[in-house]
Parts: C-alpha cells; sequence; structure tokens
C-alpha cells in the first residue's frame, strides 16, 4: 500500500518518544493577550533560554510547557508587539497569563521590523503561507477594496482562473478541493460578485494560515489545501469602532465588552453599493453583495470560556426584474473552550454552515432553489505532555444534506411544472491522532494519522441501471451516452447506501544544519468525498455539490514535498524553496457535451479519471527596514487523464493525458511596501502567469449551410500570458494620534499600463467579409481607487 512506509515510520517515532523523561517538572501554563484589548493572540512565542525550549500558543492564545523547579527567563515575541521578558521562580505548576502592548515603530531608528510573516527553520511545519491583517490592508487591490483572496494569489503555489474568477487553485488543484474554514466552518462559496471581492471582511479577521502540503491530521475532507481563518474576538476593554468607505463598498464594525475583561462582543458588515448609481441613470439593473459578521466571547472563569461566531452574506443580481440571482454562506458556531488539566486544552464546537443558491426567472414562470447544508460536532484535544512530545487529537462528525435543485412556478399562469431533483444525504465522521516531536534539537517531525469514514445515506429515490453501468460507450460513433434506468430504489433516510473508509497517515520532518538553515520533508494522504459539479474554470454559483456514493467515489490524495528554508542577517531576508509532487486518484471528468444544469442524473455523463501536478516553488523575502516585499515563482505542471474503462473504449480525450482548466506553467509575482515617513507608506505588485489552457476549433465543416466547428484535444491551446502591475499609497494624516476619530486614505491604480489581459477568446464568422475570427473579451483596463479608512 502508498501509505506503508510512512505509516511505519510513524510508528517508530512514536515507540521512540515513549521514553519521556522521567525527571520531575511542573507546568507552566498561560493566555497571552493584546493589551489593548484582551484579544488573544495566535502563534506567539514563548522560550526558555536556559532550558533552549519553546512553544507557541494555539488557536486560542493558550501555551503550556514543562520546566524543573527553578528559577527562569521567560521571553515572549510575536511580531507587531513589543517582546517581553520577566523572570519566573518554578517550584509546582505555575499560571502566567500575560498582555502584549503593540509596537509603534520609528522611522528615525535604523531597522523597522515588518509585519511581513516569517517561519520557524526548526519546526517540521511546511508547505505553510500565513499573511497579517496590516500586510493585507496595505497591497493594492481591484476596486481598491481589501481582499483576502485576492492577497493570497501573491503567494507561490496558489492561482485563481482569471480576473474576476471565483475562488483559488493551489498547487494545480481545483477550487473544490480547498478547504476553507471560518472559525472552523466551512465556507463552499467565498467569493462574491462571481469572484471580483471575497466573503472576508479584513476588519473582523485576527489570524489565517494556508496550508498547501505537510497538512496537520486535525484536516481532512479535501485534497488541495486548507485556508483556516479566525476572526477577532472583540475588545472587552473598551468600545471600538472601524469602517472604510471605498467607491464600491463600505464596511463598519463595532466591538466592545459585555462584561469588562470577561466578555466581549464584535459585529461588522460590508455592502457594496454600485448598483444605487444605475438607478440614478433608470437602468433597472442592480448587482450587489452585503455581508455580516458576528462574534460573542465570554470567559466564565479561568478554566473555561464560551464563544459564539456566525457569518451571513448574499450576493443579488436582478436583470430587468426578470431575472434574479441571489446566493451566499451562512455559518455559526458554538465553540466551549475547557481547559481539563494544566497540560490539556479541549475545544467542543457544534457548527451549522449552509449554502444556498436562488434564481428567479420571470420571463419564463419559475424559481429555483439549490444549496448544502451541514451540521458539524467536533471535540480537539491539545496535550502538552512534555517539552518534546506534544498531542492533538479529537472526533469530528458531520451530517450533510445535498439539494441539487427545486424548480417552482412562479404563479398559476407558469407554463412551468413543479420539479425536484432528489435530496441526497450523507455522514462523514473522522478520528485523528497527531503528535509534535522534538527528536533533538537539530531533528523534529510532526506525524500522525486520520481514520476517515464517509455513508451515503438513503434517499427518496435512486436509479438503478443494467449491469449497475450509468453510461455506455457508444464504439461506431466513439462518443458517451447515458444509460436508461431500468428502474428505481427508495430508502429511508437511516440506510446506508454507500460507506468509504480511509486511513490518512501524515508526516513531515525537519532537520536544521545551523539555527539558519534546514531541509524539511512531508508526506499526506488525504480523502475528499464531496464533489463540486463544474466543467468549468471558474465555478458558478449554480454549480452543485454530490457526495461520493455508488457511482462517484472519493479523491484520494498522496502528497510528497521536499523544501531548503534559510535565513540571513538574523532573518532580515528568508529564502523558502519546495518541490511537490501530488498524485489524485478518482477525480471526476466530464464526458463531452456533457448537461450538468438540473441533471438528476449526473452519473450518466461522468467518469472517474486521475490527475496530478508536480512543481517548484521559490518565495524570497525582506522583512526589515523601510523597503520590505517578496519575489514569488511557482514553475508546476497539472494534468488530467482518464482512460477508457476497457481497452475498448477510447475515454476522454482518447485516453491522453491532458491539462487541466487551472494549470499555469509560470507564475511570478513581485510585492513590496516603502515606508516613506509615518505618514505616507506606499506599495507595488507585478504579476505575470502563463496563460490558461483552452480548447479551440481545428476547423469547420459545413452542414446545411451552418457552420460546425471540429475542435482538437482537450486543453491544447492556451491564452496569451497574462501581466499587470498594481499601485498605491497610504496616507495617515495623525499618525501620532491614539485616542478620538484616527483616520487614513488609501490611493491606488490597478492594472497601471492598461493591459488588455484575455479572459476568454471567442470564434466567430464576420458579418462583412464571412471569414473567421477570433474575438478576445478582456474584463479589466486601469482601475484608480480611494478609500477612506477610520477608527475611533
Amino acid at each position: 500500500m502508498k501509505f506503508s512506509l510512512p505509516f511505519s515510520l510513524i510508528l517508530v517515532f512514536l515507540f521512540i518518544s515513549l521514553g519521556v523523561n522521567a525527571q520531575e517538572t511542573y507546568s507552566l501554563k498561560g493566555t497571552i493577550t493584546n493589551a489593548s484589548s484582551n484579544e488573544t493572540l495566535i502563534g506567539v512565542n514563548i522560550i526558555i533560554p536556559e532550558e533552549n525550549k519553546g512553544v507557541v500558543t494555539n488557536e486560542y492564545g493558550f501555551y503550556s510547557i514543562k520546566l524543573p523547579e527553578g528559577t527562569y527567563t521567560v521571553e515572549i515575541s510575536y511580531l507587531g508587539f513589543q517582546s517581553l521578558r520577566e523572570r519566573i521562580t518554578i517550584n509546582g505548576d505555575t499560571t502566567f497569563n500575560t498582555a502584549l502592548t503593540e509596537s509603534s515603530e520609528s522611522l528615525d531608528e535604523v531597522v523597522i521590523q515588518s509585519n511581513n510573516e516569517s517561519f520557524n527553520i526548526k519546526s517540521p511545519e511546511m508547505s505553510v503561507n500565513k499573511l497579517s491583517i496590516n500586510t493585507i490592508q496595505k497591497l493594492p487591490v481591484v476596486f481598491g477594496e481589501v481582499d483576502i483572496i485576492k492577497s493570497l494569489l501573491l503567494l507561490p503555489g496558489v492561482s485563481n482562473a482569471g480576473e474576476g474568477a471565483s475562488g483559488f487553485n493551489v498547487r494545480g488543484g481545483a477550487v473544490d478541493q480547498n478547504l476553507i474554514l471560518l472559525d472552523e466552518a466551512t465556507i463552499f462559496n467565498s467569493s462574491h460578485l462571481f469572484g471580483f471581492f471575497s466573503v472576508f471582511n479584513p476588519d473582523a479577521i485576527k489570524d489565517l494560515k494556508l496550508y498547501k502540503g505537510g497538512i496537520p491530521a486535525k484536516y481532512g475532507g479535501r485534497v488541495s489545501s486548507v485556508l483556516d481563518i479566525y476572526q477577532r474576538d472583540g475588545n472587552s476593554k473598551e468600545f471600538e469602532a472601524q469602517g472604510g468607505i471605498g467607491a464600491i463598498s463600505s464596511r463598519l464594525l463595532a466591538e466592545g465588552p459585555i462584561v469588562k475583561d470577561k466578555g466581549s462582543f464584535l459585529v461588522g458588515g460590508r455592502s457594496s453599493y454600485a448598483h444605487l448609481f444605475l438607478k440614478l441613470a433608470d437602468n433597472p439593473n442592480l448587482a450587489y453583495f452585503y455581508d455580516l459578521n458576528t462574534k460573542l466571547t465570554y470567559s466564565l472563569n479561568d478554566e473555561n470560556k464560551l464563544l459564539f461566531s456566525g457569518y451571513f452574506g448574499r450576493d443579488v443580481f436582478d436583470i430587468n426584474q426578470n431575472f434574479i440571482n441571489t446566493y451566499g454562506n451562512s455559518v455559526f458556531n458554538l465553540r466551549w473552550n475547557h481547559l481539563v488539566s494544566d497540560d490539556i486544552f479541549t475545544n467542543l464546537s457544534l457548527i451549522y454552515s449552509d449554502y444556498y443558491y436562488g434564481l428567479t426567472l420571470d420571463f419564463v414562470g419559475f424559481n429555483w432553489d439549490s444549496g448544502i447544508k451541514n451540521l458539524n460536532i467536533k471535540y480537539d484535544f491539545n496535550h502538552y505532555l512534555n517539552n518534546t512530545f506534544q498531542l492533538e487529537y479529537g472526533i469530528h462528525n458531520t451530517y450533510y444534506e445535498f439539494n441539487p435543485g427545486e424548480i417552482e412556478p412562479i404563479d398559476e399562469n407558469s407554463g412551468i411544472n413543479y420539479f425536484k431533483l432528489t435530496n441526497k444525504y450523507a455522514f462523514e465522521n473522522a478520528t485523528y491522532f497527531s503528535v509534535e516531536h522534538t527528536i533533538s534539537n537539530r531533528f523534529s517531525a510532526e506525524y500522525g494519522i486520520r481514520f476517515s469514514n464517509f455513508f451515503r445515506l438513503g434517499q427518496d429515490s435512486f436509479n438503478v441501471y443494467e449491469n449497475n453501468n450509468p453510461i455506455i460507450y457508444n464504439s461506431s460513433l466513439d462518443i458517451y451516452e447515458e444509460a436508461e434506468p431500468v428502474g428505481q430504489e427508495s430508502y429511508s433516510r437511516s440506510e446506508v447506501i454507500k460507506t468509504y473508509s480511509n486511513l490518512e497517515p501524515r508526516l513531515a520532518l525537519a532537520y536544521s544544519f545551523t539555527d539558519n538553515q534546514s531541509i524539511k520533508a512531508s508526506y499526506n494522504r488525504m480523502a475528499q468525498y464531496l464533489h463540486l459539479i463544474s466543467n468549468t474554470s471558474s465555478p458558478t454559483p449554480l454549480d452543485v455539490w454530490a457526495p461520493s456514493g455508488p457511482f462517484i467515489k472519493p479523491q484520494i490524495l498522496d502528497q510528497y514535498a521536499l523544501g531548503y528554508f534559510r535565513k540571513f542577517q538574523e532573518g532580515k531576508y528568508t529564502l523558502e524553496s519546495e518541490a511537490f509532487y501530488k498524485d489524485i486518484q478518482n477525480r471526476i471528468d466530464y464526458v463531452n457535451g456533457a448537461n450538468l444544469i438540473a441533471n438528476n442524473n449526473i452519473e450518466t455523463i461522468i467518469l472517474n479519471g486521475k490527475s496530478r501536478a508536480y512543481g517548484l516553488e521559490i518565495l524570497a523575502k525582506k522583512n526589515e527596514g523601510r523597503l520590505t516585499g517578496w519575489l514569488a515563482y511557482t514553475l508546476s505542471k497539472s494534468k488530467q487523464q482518464t482512460p477508457g474503462r476497457t481497452p475498448n473504449e477510447s475515454g476522454i480525450n482518447n485516453g491522453k493525458w491532458y491539462a487541466t482548466n487551472y494549470d499555469k506553467t509560470h507564475d511570478i509575482s513581485f510585492t513590496t511596501t516603502y515606508d516613506y515617513n509615518k505618514k505616507w507608506d506606499f506599495s507595488a505588485n507585478f504579476a505575470f502567469q502563463t496563460g490558461l489552457p483552452v480548447t479551440y476549433p481545428t476547423g469547420q465543416y459545413n452542414f446545411n449551410g451552418i457552420n460546425v466547428p471540429v475542435y482538437g484535444d482537450r486543453n491544447s491551446n492556451r491564452l496569451p500570458a497574462y501581466h499587470r502591475l498594481d499601485i498605491s499609497a497610504t496616507y495617515i494624516p495623525k499618525p501620532n494620534k491614539q485616542n478620538g476619530l484616527q483616520s487614513s486614505w488609501n490611493f491606488g491604480i490597478y492594472n497601471v499600463y492598461n493591459r488588455k489581459n484575455a479572459n476568454s477568446i471567442s470564434f466567430r464568422e464576420n458579418d462583412d467579409t464571412g471569414r473567421n475570427e477570433a474575438a478576445k473579451l478582456s474584463l479589466f483596463g486601469i482601475i484608480p481607487s480611494v478609500t477612506y479608512n477610520f477608527k475611533f
């Protein structure tokens, strides 16, 4: 089996680690917060230099470290905050809660430390990118709207299907292969306005991590990446508000104490208003979005904390009141943080997630509704066994309800009859166990295993096909055809009609040659039981999610990565380089001419194929000084193959490998920020990407006076290369003002040299000459923007 070697290594490391130090030790534990707001801080470094040991705070600001009896120096550091040194005497289990003060950088100093994120040379964590909100807010973006997803596109290994495209692609993976979490709740669509904006309000976000590989065992359900985002808790000391007014949208966020120093609230909202200008011009069309973020936090005592968070967002398109499109996410999460002992931190979560898509076609006379819902109960444990051996383990249970589509007539005059695609149901559970192990001063490892089960549950009607074959190959025409069902079966919701189980080992290793350079390697196997039914390069809201079952197998990933990491001049400069290889089984592929819209028998138009991706990523960063930034380069290939099920079948693309819709050979981005003085800073980014694969016609023939195009191999052509330059400037009128209204202005220009990048190319017959011609569609030229930001 492919995972036998990594699994054997996991067992070896596990047995080695059981020989723990018999010396009596005590726990030093606590929570690190922001002094001004009591906001917990994620990823704070706590170092004990006398023992050459350290630990970082978890997602809830908690840490625990084992120390023998004695007096120690505790060094606490976090980017953007003043470092802290304390002398602490340990003669028993000790609690040390502390707050850090935000640093105010002065340009008169020789060295300025930026908020650009660094990495831990000795940590086995690799293939992970972190961006602070301060970094994201300085980047120039389209329409001046700060955007988390578009900021990720500037990192190596991350791309999308072009301007105005939904979602993002990671290391040659599809959009549906990304697990996107907001306060642990799944977000099924990360975009507003079909990709022009993301659903994440930057004012409400505290921390984000993108895992491209070496994914810890606590994550599962997707085979490409995990984007883990946490919202801020809110200020429990005093009331604050902040927001911004832009050309397209505005936002406002308020936070403050419920009970001072014990409980807090956070409420934030955004809305676009470009549609108001259309009304002033007597244009009946509408296109806008709005969303709401909320969070409540309350500390019952030092051992127990309750948190409630939620998100609600909607997009609305209305074309002359004849075509009305509404879609969006709703998520809610109730969590209980509990400190079982000095060494065990737990989090129990109850999570509800709902993605809804609605469509009204008045000129046809019907309403369309579809969506996916899930209810997730998860219990996670952080166990600080000793300084060389830390455990994470837990159990996750998720119930799914899929609504592929429902058509209702608008009124009795409608010519449409009621029609309901069959609802589908599933249950997924997983148990995981993970170890972070410091084997020696130079060698560390993170290894674990996840065991997942997926149960496809009963539904009202289930098609039965002859020979259990829903798709037939017509050898005379060399095409695949839909099989006609020979009957239907009905199952109760409690029945299981198909079960899948997968063992998913994870392994990451790091060996540091010195304190400034190391090599790292990782392997992970992951299973994905949900599939986005879409054959476009960028998903549309009309695309639906479908569960694995009798005819759709789960996707299985094996990913390997090897990297070299180095810091120069004590971290002023850093270099991260990684090579990766991904192999995915059971990747869905669609037959030519597949009709996905309102199709109740999806199994009749799909085949199970396979895909692979491989490449090299380089990220070079300058982290200190007035001029900071990074250069990211990715060289990669992403391919798919769907051979025939038997030697007599041609498969898709004659069974040959072809480039996926998101394959980009070269992807280069350069991002920089210059702090001119306390009032002004300037930013710029440049992006260059190989054009996306497309399929062009290779010829045509005339049939009854109609020109019919003939197409070549799938995705054998490409759009022209994509490139653009963006710049921005931020002006702070009163940078030293700490109280009252604080404000700033952001000025930006997107696509400075007005590059007309091709979003697509179509072919048509010229009405005047009768000759065929290519027509390029470009979405954006040069776009200036201005945004006013405020805080009080």
